[in-house]
């Protein structure tokens, strides 16, 4: 799934969703509006506002992240996509189709073979295996036994079960029965999966290894997940775009490097005022875009013309598709700038620092280190994008710590 398809590709799209729990919904809706609080909304009709004229799309192959605390209306955000509760207004379009219009026949068929669910609980059945466990879905939808079990298969060595098919879940730690859940809910082959604080019944150590494996899966499926979770580090590791919700209404929506260098209002900056920014401000964000760079075969004048052209001490050298190779400094060449044969390819310093565009500062500080040499941000193919020099970091370590969060 390429980063244009992510950014254009709408999937799910949602406009002026309600929820209003109780008989009196439409009287509590129009007090909402006015202006009332959930509490007075409450006190004057008895019922309770879940989730308040609230709009957004999420893209195909996104890894979307609802949070909040309790109470703010995630849950029931997340469960209206799939019709699990009824919304009181609102629309929902999943890929074009309006779901808010479909009649209860044409909602089970929704339901099986375009969304699964990953639940808190695991929800497994203590008496079928872990392979039947995992063809559950294909059995209700009728899938002949042979085949659903084959496929129930496929879905268990992707997630790394392939040897405990014949286990029971009684049998299997708590990551590996949420695996089996994850692995059910693949059976299917949906294009959404939803999974509803999936991951917080599981210990630290557990819970980040699923974090890795769930991020990893998404990646290489390609799957749209919409992750509810209430752990801001957890959103922090796993989110393409996070929506934050208060009070059954959207807070802010955005990624999380947007989020946490500017918050929307007072709410989501305190409600990510603990964050650790070196885990989500990137290389790419805080680089100096490439201008300057060496060719492997520049010779000695036109390598010291480059470096003193861009005002650096030193420059990277590439190949002709951009693919960096080493850092050349200006020093070296003075000093061998009348031997014969003297190029970039034959000056550089092969044992350079790269980091990928997408790595968090966090893993920036770490390469710098004790060296003032230049870090280098490539891209997947490693073509090189930018340099990160110790001044730089410095200056936008120091500008993380104000009071704004954004990078000066």
């Amino acid at each position: 799934m390429t980063d244009q398809t992510i950014q254009t590709e709408e999937l799910v799209r949602v406009e002026g969703l309600t929820k209003v729990f109780g008989r009196h919904h439409k009287r509590a809706a129009e007090l909402f509006r006015a202006g009332k609080t959930r509490e007075e909304v409450y006190k004057a009709t008895q019922c309770s506002i879940g989730v308040h004229n609230v709009s957004f799309t999420i893209r195909r192959g996104e890894l979307f992240v609802v949070m909040g605390l309790s109470g703010s209306g995630k849950s029931t955000l997340i469960r209206t996509i799939n019709r699990l509760i009824e919304p009181s207004d609102g629309k929902i379009f999943i890929d074009g189709t309006e779901v808010t219009a479909l009649n209860k026949k044409q909602l089970r068929e929704l339901r099986r073979r375009r969304i699964g669910m990953v639940f808190q609980q695991f929800a497994l059945y203590p008496h079928l295996t872990v392979l039947d466990n995992a063809a559950y879905a294909l059995k209700i939808a009728g899938v002949p036994r042979e085949a659903r079990r084959a496929r129930a298969r496929e879905v268990l060595a992707l997630v790394g079960l392939a040897d405990y098919a014949e286990h029971f879940p009684d049998q299997l730690s708590g990551g590996m029965r949420q695996r089996v859940g994850i692995a059910r809910a693949l059976a299917a082959d949906p294009e959404i999966i939803i999974m509803d604080e999936a991951l917080s019944a599981l210990d630290p150590l557990i819970r980040r290894e699923m974090q890795n494996e769930i991020r990893a899966l998404q990646k290489k499926l390609g799957k749209t997940v919409i992750f509810i979770t209430h752990d801001l580090d957890e959103a922090i590791r796993l989110a393409d775009r996070v929506l934050i919700m208060k009070d059954g209404e959207i807070a802010q929506l955005g990624t999380m490097e947007e989020i946490l260098s500017r918050p929307a209002n007072a709410y989501v900056e305190k409600f990510v005022n603990a964050a650790d920014k070196t885990k989500v401000i990137t290389a790419g964000s805080i680089m100096k875009p490439v201008y300057d760079y060496l060719r492997l075969g520049d010779g000695p004048q036109t390598m010291l013309h480059k470096i003193r052209e861009s005002g650096l001490s030193s420059l990277f050298a590439t190949n002709d598709q951009g693919v960096i190779y080493g850092l050349v400094w200006a020093r070296k060449v003075r000093e061998h700038m009348n031997e014969p044969n003297v190029t970039a390819q034959s000056m550089m310093d092969t044992n350079i620092k790269t980091v990928n565009r997408s790595a968090p500062l966090k893993e920036v500080v770490m390469q710098m280190g004790e060296s003032t040499a230049p870090i280098a941000v490539v891209d997947d193919e490693r073509r090189f994008l930018g340099v990160i020099t110790s001044g730089a970091l410095l200056a936008s370590l120091a500008s993380y710590n104000g009071t704004t969060g954004e990078i000066k």
